[in-house]
């Protein structure tokens, strides 16, 4: 029998375990970082903590990985990538070194290294684009993977494996932009009794997110405050797609009526919006509009109404002009 325990680091602001992109398998053997990223990506959260890049044909990057013994036992740690895809909106890894197309320009400087206990070793990362490749984002995982074979004492085979996701993005020119809007905010009464909060989000741009956030209540009953509340991690949206994104609060908090204000971000893209709503007693509440899609629909509709007055007085302008001449 054996017994696979996987991690790969997840969120869109960063990873769980840091902002340095660490990931430590559930059985406390091994971890895993990335060390460097693209210096115009160095303010982007996900890129320090994920191997995120657009790349022309023909082009090869090279990125540095930390590799860590966090058990007691000497660890033989095999290297290796996979292949990767989103399905229903979760970062889905492909089963053992199953490959992809991807996976088919990865390669590592060593095959596997052996560590100490608490020790650290490094290795790098090698992905050479074809020249022939088409245009696309492409998406796999960079493993570690350490095996405890099963004995008299442990009768159950454990595979423990830590992995650093890749988004690669392939196209001339430009990166294709990073984009979404949060469209409506549903209060909702979870089975264990617990208020959530979704918010349904549309990926308006051309490369997959990695969604995280917060939410933050005031003006609630007695005038009380409560929160931020972190964003329940795992939606990861492909270009197009729209999935909801849930908050979790406490139990205690009351029905409301609440002013809630929410903040979802993917790497350097933040969008914040703002409503009031009652969680219901059960079951989930109506939709609700952000107060700021309102607002900005009126900020269009003032522009517009600005570039229609600016006209006509263009106009008006331009004929006591020709009638002066006249």
């Amino acid at each position: 029998m054996t017994l696979l325990a996987a991690l790969f680091c997840s969120g869109a602001a960063g990873p769980p375990a840091g902002a340095s992109g660490q990931a430590e398998d559930s059985h406390g053997k091994i971890g895993i970082r990335l060390l460097e990223a693209p210096v115009s990506r160095r303010d982007d959260p996900r890129a320090r903590a994920y191997i995120v890049d657009h790349l022309s044909p023909g082009t090869t990057i090279r990125r540095r990985l930390e590799i860590s013994n966090t058990s007691g036992d000497v660890q033989h740690i095999d290297l290796y990538p996979a292949g990767a895809d989103i399905v229903r909106d979760r970062f889905t890894m492909a089963r053992g070194r199953t490959p992809n197309e991807l996976t088919g320009w990865v390669s590592l400087d060593r095959p596997s290294l052996d560590l100490p206990p608490g020790g650290r070793g490094a290795a790098r990362v090698v992905i050479e684009v074809p020249p022939d490749a088409s245009r696309g984002e492409r998406y796999g995982v960079v493993w570690a993977q350490a095996v405890a074979e099963a004995d008299a004492a442990h009768p159950v085979r454990v595979v423990s494996r830590v992995g650093i996701r890749v988004y690669l993005d392939i196209g001339r020119g430009g990166e294709p932009p990073s984009d979404f809007r949060i469209e409506e905010l549903t209060p909702v009464r979870a089975p264990d009794g617990r208020p959530q909060l979704a918010a349904l989000v549309h990926n308006t741009g051309a490369r997959a997110l990695d969604m995280s956030g917060s939410l933050s209540l005031s003006a609630g009953p007695g005038g009380l405050s409560a929160g931020p509340f972190a964003a329940d991690l795992g939606v990861t949206l492909l270009p197009g797609a729209a999935a909801p994104v849930t908050v979790t609060l406490d139990r205690r908090i009351p029905d409301g009526p609440w002013k809630v204000e929410l903040t979802l971000m993917s790497g350097m893209v933040k969008r914040t919006v703002s409503a009031t709503v009652t969680f219901p007693r059960a079951g989930a509440g109506l939709p609700v509009p952000p107060d700021s899609s309102l607002l900005s629909l009126l900020g269009v509709i003032g522009g517009l109404v600005a570039l229609l007055v600016a006209g006509a007085v263009l106009a008006v302008r331009l004929r006591r002009r020709r009638a002066a001449v006249g």
